[in-house]
This record gives structure tokens, C-alpha cells and sequence, in this order.
């Protein structure tokens, strides 16, 4: 297993789908609700958000050439998508999308918007297929992508259980600067995916 590529996959995958960030946003989906009913909605939006993944990371790529997209064009659009959720991680309109998100939803919040758009959203669906592809057809490199997603999902699941706790530790401006920081990093690896797309076309060197 090549460590490098797999600390690439479980860093991108954790900064796109911010286990930390979505703290807060479960525990305002989840306000008032019972220990063991918290549980349940977290359990059950896992299994949905790793199933999504699961999907667009096996067959993401057939479908974009079933509708005539190239990888490289596909890496660069999403490098623009990764840096335009990494734009708002930096000046909080992600957590304001969020905050909205979580007002259409009160009553079982689980698969949406808990499962999506929350952690299997658009920029955690791209990630896949862009890291499955990256992997180049090694099964060791595909099967590493597919446990750094559970192991990110299973973060989310872990932080869930202890929501309230970890929200009295960091409060709320030490979850403004994790979410930064997670935002400044998620930006260097989207304007890589760009720079990967432009060498795929031959408008860089490799």
C-alpha cells in the first residue's frame, strides 16, 4: 500500500466532509432528542452517506463517460468545486448553507440533510471518483480510498456521540478556527486537482 497516497485520500476526504465542522450542525439537528434516539439518526446517516460514496466511487466514472466526460476535464471542475466549498469553509458561508440545510429538516434529519447533502455532498461525491481514479487501477489504492472514506464517516459518527461534550471543549470560536484551517488546506488540494487536470490535457508538465 503506497502511505503517502493513502494519507492524500484520508486528508481530502476529511477536510471535504469536515467531521468537525458538522458537529455543531448535528447537534442543532438534533436539539432536545434523547442519548439513544441521537444514536440511531447518526448510525443510520452513516449507512446512507457510505452507501452514496460507495456508489459514485465504483461507478462515478463510467457514468461521466456514458454522458461523454473526460477525467481530466471532470478533475478540473471539481478542483473549482473543492476550492469554491473551501472559499466559504474560510469566510463561513458553509456553515451558514449548513444552518440552513438543517432548518428544512426537524424530525428524523438522518438522510437528509444529514446523510445529503451534509456528508455525502457534491464535494465528497467528486473526491471519490477523483481518488479512485488517481489510484490508477491498483486494487490496494482503490481499497485505501474506500477505507479512508469509512474511516472519515466513521469520525463523523464518533464526534456525533459526543456532540454536546465536544461543543462545551472548543466552543464556538474554536470550531470557527479548525474550520478555517481545514478550509486553507482543502484550497492547496483543489488547486493541485486543477494543476492534475491541466497536465492531463498537456497545457502543464507532469
Amino acid at each position: 500500500m503506497d502511505f503517502t497516497f493513502a494519507i492524500t485520500a484520508f486528508v481530502t476526504l476529511f477536510v471535504i466532509i469536515d467531521p468537525i465542522g458538522l458537529t455543531p450542525m448535528f447537534v442543532a439537528l438534533t436539539q432536545g432528542m434523547p442519548a439513544q434516539e441521537r444514536r440511531r439518526i447518526a448510525a443510520r446517516a452513516c449507512v446512507f452517506a457510505i452507501g452514496i460514496l460507495t456508489v459514485f466511487g465504483l461507478a462515478g466514472e463510467e457514468v461521466l463517460a456514458f454522458v461523454g466526460i473526460s477525467m481530466p476535464a471532470f478533475r478540473i471542475s471539481g478542483g473549482i468545486l473543492l476550492f469554491v466549498t473551501a472559499f466559504d469553509m474560510l469566510f463561513e458561508r458553509r456553515s451558514e448553507r449548513r444552518e440552513n440545510q438543517a432548518d428544512e429538516a426537524r424530525e428524523d434529519p438522518s438522510v437528509f440533510p444529514l446523510a445529503m447533502p451534509l456528508i455525502a455532498g457534491a464535494g465528497s461525491m467528486t473526491s471519490m471518483i477523483l481518488l479512485v481514479d488517481a489510484a490508477e487501477g491498483s486494487l490496494a489504492n482503490t481499497i485505501t480510498v474506500f477505507g479512508a472514506m469509512v474511516a472519515t464517516v466513521l469520525l463523523v459518527f464518533l464526534l456525533a456521540l459526543t456532540a454536546g461534550l465536544f461543543e462545551r471543549l472548543l466552543g464556538a470560536t474554536g470550531i470557527k478556527v479548525v474550520t478555517r484551517l481545514l478550509g486553507m488546506l482543502l484550497a492547496a488540494l483543489a488547486v493541485q486537482f486543477v494543476l492534475d487536470g491541466m497536465a492531463d490535457f498537456g497545457f502543464l508538465a507532469s
